[in-house]
């Protein structure tokens, strides 16, 4: 098997990962995001450590790093805790589509931050993939989940602006181990206050459930880091939206959810968005003539 082969394996079993992340999340009942955000996270930073010793590398980060190590781990805290609160208010498919929204703020980001050009076709995805967000969110002062959704799309904005700072620490060099144990322990530290000053006591199977969700989001971690060692993020970015398929299988089985049909337009709209900059980045053979 080449490495593109075993580099989609991976991000798929990454996907699968963070879909059963995402459910647990759920499962969990009426926790605190903050308290949810937590026990995802000292689970990885438990598993990130132990990477660390045991691959005998650094705790300490390059020279000049840090800013955006703490702008990597702040945005994506907040995306975090955003996408938590939002998977316990609305359906588990809605919630985990307007999180995937974060590779179109990935472009938007490095637009502004990186000083990359912005070509006809990317415009167009970024535009058509927030129209498919108002088919999920549906507008409107009568829905009640309007305030949750801003909010879920307010944490795929957190991701998009914190994958930024990870492609930028990628290309400085920064050791990927150590960005995820440095991410996991400022999540920690960031919502330890709330966990003490508000902490909810949870039933024994609500622990599983936390626990659960950081095993998920560990294996997902781990996945889609060997993936995108094996093979570039152009060639097998797009196998990631899997997750919207595994959530809303998971959300039908266990949780009984069926998404309306105006969310099914909006991840329609989404997903084939991806698939387009997929197809464009690989330079597929329609896209031939466009000069970059």
């Amino acid at each position: 098997m080449n490495k593109k082969y075993k580099a989609v394996i991976y991000i798929i079993l990454s996907a699968l990962s963070f879909a059963f992340m995402n459910m647990f999340v759920r499962m969990a009942g009426d926790i605190p995001a903050f308290q949810k955000s937590f026990f995802r996270n000292i689970v990885a930073l438990v598993f990130a450590t132990a990477v660390l010793i045991k691959n005998k590398q650094s705790f300490r980060w390059k020279k000049g790093n840090f800013k955006y190590l703490f702008l990597r781990s702040l945005t994506g805290t907040v995306g975090i805790v955003c996408n938590f609160y939002a998977l316990g208010k609305i359906p588990l498919a809605d919630a985990s589509i307007l999180n995937k929204m974060s590779p179109f703020f990935v472009i938007i980001f490095s637009i502004l931050i990186l000083k990359e050009k912005l070509t006809l076709l990317q415009g167009i995805a970024v535009f058509t993939a927030f129209i498919g967000t108002l088919f999920v969110i549906k507008p409107s002062f009568q829905n009640i989940d309007l305030f949750p959704s801003m909010i879920a799309l307010l944490g795929g904005m957190g991701a998009g602006f914190a994958y930024t700072m990870v492609r930028i620490l990628g290309n400085r060099g920064e050791n990927s181990s150590l960005i995820v144990f440095f991410f996991s322990a400022f999540s920690c530290l960031v919502t330890l206050p709330a966990l003490i000053f508000d902490f909810h006591p949870m039933e024994w199977w609500q622990v599983c459930m936390l626990l659960g969700a950081g095993l998920g989001a560990t294996g997902g971690q781990f996945g889609i880091t060997a993936a995108y060692c094996l093979a570039p993020g152009r060639e097998i970015s797009v196998y990631d939206y899997s997750q919207i398929i595994f959530v809303t299988l998971l959300g039908f089985l266990f949780l009984g959810e069926v998404p309306d049909i105006y969310s099914f337009i909006g991840y329609a709209l989404i997903c084939s968005m991806a698939v387009l900059m997929f197809l464009y980045n690989n330079n597929k053979w329609i896209f031939r003539n466009d000069k970059k």
